[in-house]
């Protein structure tokens, strides 16, 4: 009787780390997405209590131990002077009422102002910089910017124009802790959203690109470049 050599039992396959961390990344990316998104629904309604870029600034003060003060004060979009929206869309998304999150021919003209050194403001729409602001901060990577683009969407879907202009004005970075239109207003000019005048709007939107390293009263180019703007609008 022939001898048949002792099968070995199988051994347990080799664990895939690899693809057992890539299943765990996208599932986490998937949920801070939908957390992201549902945020964006509740913003229809709830005023944001903090950003991003709030929560940003004041981690990198504490690694700095710097002082840090914020203000922020949240008002309707009926408190703000018609001037000021005006002038941030003038200086920020000129076509605002007319794109559905972005404007690609605003992109396309800010790439070929980067490559000839004379760019003036990013292709960026108010969307975009509202998702940007409340949930990525001012750091930009590709996986950033692919959320960025998924979500902008969203917003546009569930927000409408005019809550979008709302939160902007609201939520964005106007100088050192100083986030929406009130503050900046009490902070640069000494009075409030409701009243500001439409040069004085013109210097606080002129300095939106950079607000921790521009000042309102520097940005005389600026400011007459976006006062020409707004009365080619008509406003």
């Amino acid at each position: 009787m022939a001898n048949h050599p002792e099968v070995q039992p199988k051994s347990p396959a080799p664990r895939r780390p690899l693809r057992f961390f890539l299943r765990w990344f996208l599932l986490g990316l998937a949920a801070l997405w939908s957390f992201a998104a549902l945020t964006l629904v509740a913003a229809r309604w709830v005023d944001p209590p903090t950003t991003a870029v709030h929560m940003q600034r004041r981690l990198q003060a504490g690694i700095r131990h710097a002082p840090y003060h914020k203000r922020y004060e949240f008002v309707p979009l009926s408190q703000i002077s018609p001037n000021f929206q005006h002038a941030v869309i003038a200086a920020e998304d000129a076509r605002f009422y007319q794109h559905h999150g972005f404007d690609w021919h605003a992109m396309e003209i800010a790439a070929e102002d980067d490559v000839e050194g004379g760019r003036i403001r990013g292709g960026s729409t108010l969307t975009q910089q509202l998702v940007k602001n409340l949930f990525f901060g001012t750091g930009r990577s590709i996986l950033r910017k692919g959320a960025e683009f998924t979500l902008v969407p969203v917003a546009e879907l569930v927000l409408g124009k005019r809550r979008i202009l709302e939160l902007y004005l609201n939520v964005v970075e106007w100088g050192p802790g100083v986030y929406g239109a009130e503050s900046a207003c009490h902070y640069w000019y000494r009075t409030s959203a409701r009243s500001i005048g439409r040069e004085e709007s013109a210097r606080l939107a002129a300095i939106l690109p950079s607000p921790l390293k521009r000042h309102p009263d520097r940005m005389n180019r600026y400011t007459g470049l976006i006062l020409e703007r707004m009365r080619q609008m008509g406003w």
